[in-house]
């Protein structure tokens, strides 16, 4: 049993420097595509870091089209990593094609929001999925056909953001009993919805690289708490509080590069963040029930000790990369 564990955490090492290689390496970006009338405007941020913008630029020029109504939609403007297309007349069928592939690699992958007067829809590109094609009608403005689209994004945010479940591990993995578990979900659950909600609603918007930052550090500072335990389960929901305020920031960067619709903005960020807890619930019901059987056995301690200098390592190393990305 005591070599399974050492594996146990061998395995785990691997897998989470595989995911961190995987999230920071891919050309996964996030798009949004505005429709207003007969003018589109797609624009694209990617999220692999040192990215050639102008490369990708030119290669959007090439492989992003449109067609409203089976109909060719020129491109009018191209700015950076923003196209402008106009069609001939407002599109009721809006096909998307992606074929950024051909130039990026079957890695690349794209999170899309489209968004026009009365509804809005989450769209996933990839060298597999290539096209999109959605009807644009109108709608309720107060519950638009596609606002829901960002629940899934929601979830595809959470469970994609290595840097957040690392700290939920890390929080959890040092928790104590059920009640303080739920004390620190809660915490964490309350306070970044709070943040996220301020920040998509651009009423607070600290600077991105140093809310990534502060992240990092959040994960390295509760790994270090769980190799002192004692102290650490007795104010394990106040550091839950303080850093899930600034893990909200986090969140809302997606929103703050896809943008919001304007006529369905409070039911889409409603969506979204349902869609991150779902994400964050469905990692606390596969986590916890193993730490809680974890905590009957005699190896509790070596396990917690051996995943907490792991994440402690990871966090130290993705504050590192993050300040000197921020000062290049």
């Amino acid at each position: 049993m005591r070599q399974a564990l050492y594996w146990l955490c061998a395995g785990v090492c691997l897998l989470t420097c595989a995911i961190a290689a995987a999230h920071s390496g891919d050309a996964t970006g996030f798009a949004s595509i505005a429709v207003d009338g007969s003018n589109i405007s797609y624009r694209l941020t990617p999220t692999a870091p040192n990215t050639d913008e102008r490369a990708l630029g030119e290669a959007m020029r090439k492989y992003i089209s449109m067609s409203a109504d089976d109909v060719a939609c020129p491109v009018t403007e191209a700015k950076g990593l923003q196209l402008d297309f106009t069609c001939a007349a407002a599109p009721k069928q809006l096909l998307i094609r992606d074929d950024l592939p051909v130039a990026l690699g079957n890695k690349h992958h794209v999170v899309a929001v489209m968004t026009w007067s009365g509804g809005s829809r989450s769209l996933n590109f990839s060298d597999t999925e290539r096209e999109a094609r959605v009807s644009i009608g109108g709608g309720d403005s107060a519950h638009p056909q596609h606002a829901g689209g960002f629940f899934l994004l929601g979830i595809e945010h959470i469970v994609t953001g290595y840097d957040h479940l690392l700290f939920l591990l890390a929080l959890v993995l040092c928790g104590g009993g059920l009640v303080s578990l739920l004390k620190i979900i809660t915490a964490f659950t309350i306070a970044h919805s709070i943040t996220l909600g301020a920040a998509a609603l651009s009423w607070v918007t600290p600077p991105a690289a140093l809310v990534e930052a502060v992240i990092a550090l959040s994960i390295a500072y509760v790994a270090f708490e769980n190799l002192f335990p004692r102290y650490a389960i007795s104010r394990r929901w106040t550091v839950s509080l303080l850093f899930g305020l600034v893990h909200g920031f986090g969140f809302s960067s997606v929103l703050a590069e896809i943008g919001l619709p304007h006529d369905s903005l409070l039911w889409s960020l409603l969506s979204f963040n349902l869609g991150v807890e779902a994400g964050q619930l469905a990692a606390i019901l596969i986590t916890v029930p193993l730490l809680m059987y974890l905590r009957k056995t005699a190896w509790e301690t070596l396990v917690v000790r051996r995943l907490s200098q792991l994440v402690l390592v990871i966090g130290i190393v993705l504050f590192a990369e993050r300040i000197a990305h921020a000062a290049i």
